[in-house]
C-alpha cells in the first residue's frame, strides 16, 4: 500500500520518515519531490570492473548549474536526507524531467527500509540538458511493508553526496560452487 502525500507529511512529523530538509510545498498526492544537489561523479574512461573500486572524477556545478552531455552516466545526489525505518522507499523521475529525455534512475529505484541518507541518482540524458541546483528532479514514494522488518545496515548507509558503486565489496573472487548450491524446490 502506497502512502498518500498527507500520510507522508504526517510520518515526517511523527519521525517515521526522515526528509531533511522537509518542504511542505513539495508534497504530492502520493509522493514527495526531492531536489538535486550540487556535486556529481563520473567514471573515468576504460572498462568498469565490478571486482575493483572503479575510479571516478568529481564534478561540481558552476554558478548553480551544469550541462549534462548525452550518453554519459552522471552520479548525482539528492539535497535531502531521506529514509525510513518503517516504510519502503522507491523513487522515479518527475514526468516533466522525463519528458526532456532524461533518466534519473536506470535500474535501482528501490531503497531498503532503514537506509537514511542522501540518495545517489543515476542521471542519463538523451540530449544536452542544463540542470540547476535545487531543482525538483524526482519523487520519492513510501510503501507499507508486509512482514517482519529487517533494517538496512549496508555499505551505503548514511550516504552524503554521490557515491560510486561499491559492488567490489560484494563480488566474490572465487566462483560460486553451483554444484553444491541448493536449488529451488530441494
Amino acid at each position: 500500500m502506497i502512502l498518500t502525500g498527507q500520510a507522508i507529511a504526517n510520518a515526517v512529523k511523527s519521525g517515521d520518515i526522515t526528509i531533511d530538509p522537509f518542504v511542505p510545498g513539495q508534497v504530492n498526492p502520493n509522493s514527495y519531490n526531492f531536489t538535486l544537489g550540487p556535486s556529481f561523479r563520473v567514471y573515468k574512461e576504460g572498462v568498469l570492473n565490478p571486482r575493483e573500486k572503479n575510479q571516478t572524477d568529481e564534478i561540481w556545478m558552476k554558478d548553480g548549474e551544469i550541462v549534462l552531455q548525452p550518453r554519459r552516466l552522471y552520479l548525482a545526489h539528492t539535497r535531502e536526507r531521506i529514509g525510513s525505518k518503517k516504510f519502503a522507499p522507491t523513487y522515479a523521475a518527475r514526468s516533466s524531467v522525463a519528458r526532456l529525455g532524461m533518466f534519473i534512475n536506470l535500474s535501482a529505484s528501490l531503497g531498503d527500509i532503514g537506509f537514511i541518507g542522501q540518495w545517489t541518482i543515476q542521471l542519463f540524458a538523451l540530449h544536452p540538458i542544463r540542470l540547476y541546483e535545487g531543482m525538483a528532479i524526482g519523487q520519492m514514494m513510501f510503501w507499507q511493508p508486509k512482514g517482519e522488518i529487517e533494517l538496512y545496515e549496508g555499505k551505503y548507509q548514511g550516504a552524503y553526496g554521490p557515491i560510486a558503486s561499491r559492488i567490489h565489496r560484494d563480488v566474490a573472487v572465487e566462483p560460486v560452487d553451483t554444484e553444491n548450491a541448493l536449488m529451488v524446490g530441494e
